[in-house]
């Protein structure tokens, strides 16, 4: 660069030309002829001197040259790059008749082009139709290809050099489809070529399908959904989900700290044959802070690759998408429509595609408040965000709370790629996720049969501490005589309803009797 810039100063000082100062400035071979500025020169050599000198006391002697006769400039300023942004708009042409030269316009564009490329912003090929397209627009005349290729692989490697190895961008691996696929009725009813299997049966997830999850905050969805990944892992059934095999699972989990992902993992309660089965096919990453973006993605995919290297991924699941949710340069959020379809294609698709096109995605969501009614209408409704993301997905799952008062959830199931499922009434019974009958299920007045219920309870549990109480002080009563002694106490109500209450309780087994009451100070029973 010193080199350089004595090499400019001198040209200014003689009248040269001041493009000099570039390392791609060749210098001419005296005896050729020089063609430039509309002008013919002859090479020639004007003097020459047998005189070595080192390079700091060349500098030395240039400083102390005296510019010739006309020459206006007595020293070199030094001259600022030119903006990227006037480069890429500003046409060069040949001869140095611009305030810079084809090769600086050429070097500044491909460097900002390969910056874009080496952040992941672009694909390589995309960097390198901007660099053509610059060399036709803005260079006159162009660079031949293989001079701009030469020089886009130096900038490359020397970039690579100083800012090490680039970020690459995820393109998405389906193949581009060069005709649109058409089908005759014929055609689709002459195929009878066996069904790909279900990713988790029976068609709850399809492969390249995408399974949505929601729910609100505090109902269990997340617990529900490690539940149903250890058992697809393990390659179980879960609540009638069926996988064909043990499946390879990578959670993209950014809730749950690790201390705390590991806790709940420690308590899921599952038998220890079914855990050890799943233990190396699910892979769940602890809370992230990041965004799915381009270097999310890339970040991603190649965790992917390490966890499976030499089998394919058959389901990847994002939970929650608003932790990880990229709305594109617009930065829109997840209510935005356009903003969540750049999420949902560009980035889940694109990443899908690349790690394995046939796998199954699932993504978890959250639920906005709708009353009672509108959930038992349409329980979809209730996804939060833009209305793009249900007419995006093959298979919808909601989980809510049809009572709040009640431990059981309603997993509504909506099918795009098969007939319909029932609705599921489950639970969490002894730490395991259970699917109840739905025909003990009140249908008329559960709110009243509730009611009645929660009543009937608790006059159990008066009466079983009444008796607790009585028994520690020594007495014990009949039927009729806690009837009578304990009428209208306690809530309990009148005699004959203490004892249908006595008479349910002593059936399950809750109220024992006895027949000799000597060891209590009582005389044998005569009934």
């Amino acid at each position: 660069a010193r080199l350089c810039q004595l090499r400019g100063e001198i040209a200014l000082k003689v009248g040269g030309d001041t493009h000099f100062r570039s390392a791609h400035q060749p210098i001419r071979v005296p005896g050729t002829v020089y063609h430039k500025g509309g002008l013919t020169r002859l090479v020639q050599i004007r003097e020459a001197t047998e005189l070595e000198v080192e390079l700091a006391e060349m500098a030395e002697r240039v400083a102390d040259m005296l510019p010739m006769p006309g020459v206006g400039m007595a020293t070199a300023e030094p001259r600022e790059k030119p903006a990227i942004d006037d480069v890429l708009v500003t046409p060069v042409h040949e001869g140095g008749a611009d305030d810079w030269s084809r090769f600086e316009g050429a070097s500044a564009a491909i460097g900002y082009f390969l910056r874009l490329v080496h952040e992941g912003r672009i694909s390589m090929d995309e960097g390198w139709t901007a660099i053509c397209g610059y060399n036709a627009a803005m260079l006159r005349p162009a660079w031949p290809l293989d001079r701009l290729k030469r020089e886009t692989n130096r900038l490359w490697e020397l970039h690579i050099k100083r800012h090490g190895p680039p970020l690459i961008r995820l393109d998405s691996a389906a193949p581009a489809q060069t005709d649109l696929p058409t089908f005759t009725l014929g055609a689709l009813l002459d195929d009878t070529s066996p069904m790909p299997d279900d990713i988790i049966g029976p068609r709850v997830l399809t492969p390249g399908g995408l399974l949505v999850l929601g729910g609100a905050p505090k109902v269990g969805k997340s617990d529900l959904l490690i539940a149903l990944l250890v058992h697809m892992a393990a390659g179980v059934p879960f609540l009638g989900f069926t996988p064909p095999r043990p499946l390879r699972i990578f959670y993209l989990q950014a809730e749950i700290q690790y201390h705390y992902l590991r806790e709940r993992m420690q308590q899921i309660g599952l038998p220890p044959e079914l855990i050890a089965a799943a233990r190396d096919n699910l892979i769940v990453t602890p809370k992230l802070r990041m965004l799915l973006d381009a270097e999310g993605s890339a970040r991603v995919a190649e965790a992917i690759r390490a966890a499976f290297p030499d089998a394919p991924l058959d389901i990847l699941c994002i939970d929650p998408i608003r932790n990880l949710f990229d709305g594109g340069p617009d930065g829109g959020g997840e209510n935005d429509n356009a903003a969540m379809m750049f999420f949902l294609k560009d980035r889940v698709e694109v990443l899908r595609d690349h790690v394995n096109p046939d796998c199954g995605v699932i993504l978890v969501h959250h639920t906005k408040k709708l009353s009672k009614h509108q959930v038992k209408e349409d329980p979809f409704l209730a996804l939060s965000g833009a209305s793009a993301l249900r007419g995006f997905y093959t298979t919808g799952l909601i989980l809510h709370r049809p009572e709040e008062d009640s431990t059981q959830r309603r997993l509504e199931i909506e099918l795009r790629n098969g007939p319909a499922l029932p609705a599921k009434l489950v639970d969490k019974v002894k730490g395991k996720w259970v699917e109840i009958n739905p025909m003990n299920e009140r249908l008329v007045r559960p709110e009243v049969g509730a009611r009645h219920d929660a009543e009937r309870d608790r006059k159990r549990d008066v009466i079983l501490s009444i008796l607790l109480e009585e028994a520690a002080e020594g007495r014990l009563y009949t039927i009729n005589q806690f009837a009578e002694a304990f009428e209208n106490k306690g809530g309990l109500g009148g005699k004959d309803a203490i004892r249908d209450r006595i008479a349910v309780q002593a059936t399950k087994g809750a109220i024992k009797f006895i027949r000799d009451g000597a060891p209590y100070g009582l005389g044998p029973s005569r009934s």
